[in-house]
Parts: structure tokens; C-alpha cells; sequence
């Protein structure tokens, strides 16, 4: 087999030539576009789709259609397109990327498409994009606001996926695999060198991807953090399939004092003999690789977890008496640091990286940068580091939960990527996470230093974002001395409407529910209470709350200072209601079948904040049981940076005659409800300790007809 057609270098965000960048933007979509599809085209049958290969992963049906529906759903939500090409697909293959507990990852929850109606939508999708690439505006540099870098995004996106979806597919069973041509693994293999300890000399280094790079970044590798790298050693290599089955062999995995407490959660629920893709077939041992298995080759990287690294180092420090971990971030960008050159300028790759060489690992003895082979490629390298943002970190608005999710202690970043990293994955800056116990194309190298200590710092356990901070305190915080919490307050009066009515109480959506008090209160009232929220960042807030952590932030005080808090459900008599509630990141106007069959759907100050006011209230029309009630709470405050000025639901003149947004919600709604009551709300938002503002929102009742 010969190699996979070559995979292209991402456009530089500099230039001076608007058309050869657009060219070179087009090409670049088209060969990540192909790439993708000749990879899960190995998949010799339609059936294979649909298994569930890793139990914390979707089947493979939504990684195929994510990666288009990514392009929709963001253009969407910058208002670039306003029509949708296949709601469904755009719904249920939008999110379920980790097992973040907001994932719903069961799939009877899911109807799955046809994959002749995946491909077809694929097609759809890339004459959209073409033809946009070829229309758009385009000026130089591209900016994190302007249309390229969305489609970048999408881009950069789908290339993630390309190497996490090959994870997936390498957990299939070879009866559903037919390699096509360009897949060829690494033909050689022997006996693994010894490894060494090969002395680095510690300095002062720079994290933090600078805003003038040139090439497209994720938002986490932006900012800036300066650390003092002491002296250390690191191994010659990457620990090896022969060095990691010494640890096997001396019973590592059943000796638990190896293991952090974490770890030993893992074995036990686990039960792991062997690394993830070793198997033993007699006496042999085997290696799976991507389309094929292969006698166990010695001299390859191994493939394991943290937890399964983490071991291997305690194990290998008490047998030497050494001190023995895995390198942090800082002490891995200093080895990063001796190969000056990165994807964007060389002209061959220095490491099994890109998808130059193999579509496999290779001998971890093949690539060599001064002393140290393997710096960059051939499998992703573990750190003790857990991701958090750098001094400077923002969000991109359109991607606001790329990140931010991961910032919770519990993801620690992978560096240098692997056989198939490519674009953004491939630079020196790029930085990506995954849960301890997550499998990737990943192994480790490891380090010998002064201490036994690991000179990590904790991820910042309190909400630190202003705007996120402010949001928990006005629904967990103390009410101030004036108004009562705003949700409490919203719910109350909502529900004093109904005292003394036969009220059918089963089922409840919150849907925009933010950081989730709203619907904490309702399931006062309720059997069960769904929250949605379209923001993941907001979700993961309601979600720690839900499973019983306390809530810590800190909203803004006065200027640079801040005032801390931290809530538990016990201190606001919630915590008998979390068994109650299930919360899920989600888009009101596309929301997934199986929310459905509601007594009552609260929205609360969310019509003026969606981008299509009116196929908002239809949608959820649809989810609403016949005489169910629908509960919205508005303040009419339209903003044309969400909601066009066309989709205004009123806050305008028609015939020289004002039309209010109740107005706009009479005509909308007339026809299929009936207005039962309204009064109005006063709520409060926290600016700061000193400066709040107060808005007189206009709660309505109406009952389906």
C-alpha cells in the first residue's frame, strides 16, 4: 500500500495575497475533509457503525456526522447561515466528545440516521462550505472574529476527530475492518533499546501560545505563565512495549500500592491485566493496531493511560530508589524547545507525527533530536500537569466550552502528538487533555528529579470568570437586603397561580436554565426536572451541584478584588431534590427526541437571548403536553448581536403603530394557547458588591390548547 494522499500544512493566518490564502484555506478543508472520510471508509460494513466500541465514546455513526454538523452549528450560532440543512443530525450528533456526565451516551436515547443519509449529508455540507470559502469575506490577518477563522475552526475541529475517531475504530473488531489504501502500519520491529537517563539543564520557560503566532489556536494555548524549570533528566525514550512488560511481569497490575487512589478505583472496577491493546492469544503476546495485530513489537511506545504511567513510574522509583515521575507541561516544552522547528516549517517532519510516515507507531529508536528521541510524534506523551488557562484566557464566543469544561482537576494535558496528529494537533503550542483513565494514542517518557514532590499547581478550584461568577451568585448566593433570590422568587409566583388547580406534575423543563437554581425550585413542585442550558460552562456549574459538590466562586467586589463564596446543596435544603433533576447542554431551537412529553416548560429571561425568538416558541410548543403549561419570563430587551432585527418578536412600529414584544407573543401564541395569567417579577443582576441592576420582567402563564 503507498500513503495516504499528503496531508497539508494549515494556512498561516498572515499573508498578503487574499487569494492564494483562500486557495490555500480550500485545499486545506478539502484534504482534512478527505482524510477524514478515507479513514472510516476501513469500515468494510454499515452495521459496524452503530457498535459501541468504548463504552465512554458514541458509536461511530456520531463522530462521522459530528465533525459536518460542527460546521452548521457554529455558523448557525454566529449568524453566517440562518437555515439548517438536517435538524435531527444537527441535534443528536452535536455534543458527546468526553464523558462529561452532561453527554448522554445511552444510546436508546438516540435514532440514529441511515449512514447513506450520513454520507449524503457530508456531501451537503462540504459544497456548503466550498462555496463559502469561495465567497467569503476574506482581509489578512485573520482575526478570532472574522468567518475564516470559524472555518478554520471547523477544520482544526474535524482533525481532532480524525485521530480520536481512530482510537475508536482501533477497539472494533477486525471482522468490520477492511483496510483501504494508505492505512500501512511501521513494517519494522525488534528488541527495544535500554533506556537512559540523559541529563536537561533547567531554565526559566515561557507557556503560553503568543497572540502573534501565525497559525490557528484553541483557546487554552493562548495567554501567558512563566516557569522555573529546575535540573532534571529524562529518558533517551519513550518507555517501550520490553521496558513496560518488565512492570507487567513483576505483577504490577495487581500490586494496588503502585496506583494513586484514583488508579486503584480503576483496577478495581477495571480489572486490567494488560495494557489496552495487548492481548495475549496462547503463550503470545499481540499487539491491536489500527486495522491489524501484530506479535507484540518490543521496540514500539507503549500505549496506556495516566493511571497506568503514573503506576509504571512509583514502580520503577521504588526498584531504583530514585525519584521517578511523569515530566510536567513546562518540563516538557523545555525538551520541546531543543527542536526548533515546528509542522509550519519543516520541510519533513523530525518525529513520527503528521501522518509523514506510518499509520502506527514506529521503533521508539527512529527519531532522534539532541540525545532524546521521540520529543514530538509517534504517540502522545502524559503529564502530571491538569489543563487549566494561562494568565490572559479567553473564551472564543462561539466556542465557549472547548476548554472550560476541562478545567476541573481532573483532565491532565497530553503533549507531542502522535502518528496521526495533524494541524493544530501537530504544533509545539497545541495543548489537549484527556480524563486519567481516557485511552489515546498516548504513552510517556519518563524523568528523574531532585524531589519527590511535583511541582504542579492545583487547578483554581473557585469560578474565577466574571460573568460566570456573577450568574452563581444570583442563583446560589445570599439574596441581598432588598430582593429575594431571582429564581426562587420566578418560581414561587409561578407556582402560586396554580394553588388550588388539578396542576399535572410529572414532568418539567427548565430550558435555558444557566448555572440550574431554576430548576432545582421546580422540582419542589415536580416528579422530575430537566435543565438545558447552551452553554456547557454553565452546565457543568449545575451538574458539581447536582452530584453534591459545593459551588466556589468569586464574583467581582471592586476593581481587581474579588469576594469568595462557596454554597452546598444542604445549606440551601436542595439536596433532596438532586434525584430529582438531570441536566444537559443543549439548543432550544434543535433540542434531541427524547425531550418530550412535558407538563410544564419554564423559560425564564431567555427569549430575548435566542437568535430566532419565534422557532424557539414553536419547538418548544412541540415538547409540551396537550394542556400543559408554558411559563415564560421576559424582559423584551432584543439585542442584535443575538437576535436579528427581522426576528424581532416586537420592540417596533407596524403601520405607524407600536408593536411590543407582547404584542409579538400574543400573535404567536394565540392560536395554540390560552393566556391563563400575568404579572410581573422584579430581578436583580449583580454587577458588583455595590452595583446591581433591577429588571421588571412580565412572567405569563398560557395553557395548550
Amino acid at each position: 500500500m503507498t500513503k495516504l494522499v499528503t496531508t497539508l500544512k494549515p494556512p498561516l493566518l498572515t499573508g498578503a495575497n487574499i487569494e492564494e490564502k483562500r486557495a490555500h484555506i480550500k485545499a486545506y478543508f478539502n484534504n482534512s475533509w478527505a482524510q477524514y472520510e478515507s479513514l472510516f471508509s476501513n469500515i468494510n460494513k454499515d452495521d459496524a457503525f452503530y457498535i459501541k466500541a468504548e463504552s465512554l465514546r458514541h458509536p461511530l455513526v456520531f463522530y462521522f456526522g459530528h465533525t459536518a454538523t460542527f460546521y452548521i452549528n457554529k455558523l448557525i450560532l454566529g449568524k453566517y447561515i440562518d437555515t439548517r440543512i438536517n435538524p435531527h443530525l444537527e441535534s443528536i450528533c452535536a455534543v458527546g466528545v468526553d464523558e462529561m456526565s452532561w453527554d448522554d451516551l445511552n444510546s436508546e436515547n438516540y435514532d440514529w440516521p441511515e449512514i447513506d443519509e450520513v454520507r449524503a449529508y457530508r456531501k451537503q455540507v462540504s459544497t456548503l462550505i466550498n462555496d463559502i470559502i469561495d465567497t467569503m469575506p476574506l482581509s489578512l490577518p485573520i482575526k478570532p472574529d472574522s468567518l475564516a477563522w470559524i472555518v478554520l475552526m471547523g477544520i482544526e475541529h474535524e482533525r481532532i476527530h480524525l485521530e480520536t475517531s481512530s482510537v475508536i475504530i482501533r477497539m472494533l473488531g477486525l471482522e468490520h475492518l477492511t483496510p483501504v489504501e494508505g492505512w500501512q502500519p511501521c513494517p519494522d520491529s525488534s528488541s527495544a533499546p535500554t533506556n537512559s537517563l540523559v541529563p536537561q539543564t533547567g531554565r526559566q520557560v515561557q507557556l503560553g501560545k503568543p497572540d502573534t503566532n501565525a497559525t490557528y489556536g484553541w483557546d487554552n494555548e493562548y495567554g501567558e505563565k512563566q516557569v522555573a524549570v529546575a535540573d532534571f533528566s529524562a529518558s533517551q525514550y519513550l518507555v517501550s512495549n520490553q521496558e513496560f512488560l518488565a512492570f507487567v511481569e513483576a505483577g504490577g497490575y495487581q500490586q494496588p500500592q503502585y496506583w494513586t487512589s484514583e488508579g486503584q478505583l480503576w483496577l478495581a472496577s477495571m480489572k486490567p491485566q494488560l495494557p489496552r491493546f495487548w492481548f495475549k492469544r496462547g503463550d503470545v503476546l499481540y499487539q491491536r493496531n489500527l486495522l491489524s495485530e501484530i506479535p507484540l513489537p518490543l521496540n514500539w511506545p507503549v500505549e496506556v493511560n495516566y493511571l497506568e504511567a503514573k503506576a509504571f513510574c512509583n514502580w520503577l522509583a521504588e526498584s531504583s530508589g530514585r525519584h521517578i515521575r511523569l515530566p510536567t507541561e513546562a518540563e516538557w516544552q523545555l525538551m520541546r524547545e531543543t527542536q526548533p522547528e515546528d509542522l509550519t516549517t519543516w520541510s519533513e517532519a523530525p518525529g513520527n507525527t503528521n501522518l509523514e510516515f506510518f499509520a502506527s507507531s514506529c521503533p521508539v529508536n527512529r527519531f532522534q533530536t539532541n540525545g532524546l528521541f521521540d520529543v514530538l510524534g509517534n504517540v502522545w506523551q502524559w503529564t502530571e500537569t491538569p489543563i487549566d488557562g494561562f494568565t490572559g484566557f479567553k473564551v472564543h464566543p462561539l466556542y465557549d466550552d472547548f476548554s472550560t469544561p476541562t478545567f476541573d482537576g481532573k483532565h491532565n494535558l497530553i503533549k507531542g502528538g502522535s502518528w496521526i496528529s495533524t494541524g493544530n494537533e501537530a504544533v509545539m503550542h497545541s495543548r489537549y487533555a484527556f480524563r486519567r483513565h481516557f485511552f489515546q494514542h498516548a504513552g510517556f517518557r519518563y524523568i528523574e528529579s531532585d524531589s519527590a514532590d511535583v511541582p504542579v499547581e492545583p487547578v483554581a478550584s473557585y469560578e474565577m470568570d466574571a460573568t460566570i461568577a456573577n450568574e452563581l451568585a444570583a442563583h446560589y448566593g445570599q439574596a441581598d437586603n432588598s430582593f429575594v433570590n431571582n429564581l426562587v422568587s420566578a418560581v414561587s409566583t409561578m407556582m402560586a397561580q396554580f394553588s388550588g388547580k388539578n396542576l399535572v406534575t410529572h414532568r418539567a423543563l427548565d430550558i435555558g436554565c444557566s448555572v440550574g437554581r431554576g430548576t432545582f425550585e421546580l422540582a419542589r413542585y415536580f416528579e422530575h426536572v430537566d435543565g438545558i442550558d447552551f452553554t456547557a460552562r454553565n452546565i457543568q456549574h449545575a451538574l458539581a451541584f447536582k452530584e453534591g459538590q459545593p459551588l466556589r466562586f468569586a464574583p467581582p467586589s471592586e476593581g481587581q478584588l474579588v469576594e469568595f463564596f462557596e454554597v452546598t446543596t444542604q445549606q440551601l435544603e436542595l439536596n433532596e431534590l438532586a434525584a430529582k433533576v438531570e441536566f444537559y447542554q443543549g439548543d432550544g431551537h434543535n433540542l434531541k427526541p427524547q425531550f418530550t412529553g412535558y407538563d410544564l416548560i419554564f423559560c425564564n429571561l431567555v427569549l430575548s437571548d435566542v437568535y430566532d425568538p419565534a422557532a424557539f416558541l414553536t419547538a418548544l410548543t412541540q415538547r409540551l403536553n396537550p394542556a400543559g403549561i408554558l411559563v415564560l419570563n421576559n424582559d423584551y430587551q432584543w439585542k442584535t448581536a443575538i437576535t436579528e432585527h427581522e426576528k424581532w418578536l416586537g420592540g417596533f412600529k407596524v403601520n405607524g403603530e407600536n408593536f411590543t414584544g407582547r404584542d409579538g407573543l400574543n400573535q404567536h401564541l394565540n392560536s395554540e394557547f390560552t393566556l391563563l395569567s400575568e404579572t410581573t417579577v422584579n430581578q436583580t443582576n449583580r454587577i458588583n458588591s455595590r452595583q446591581t441592576t433591577l429588571t421588571c420582567s412580565e412572567l405569563t402563564l398560557w395553557q395548550r390548547q
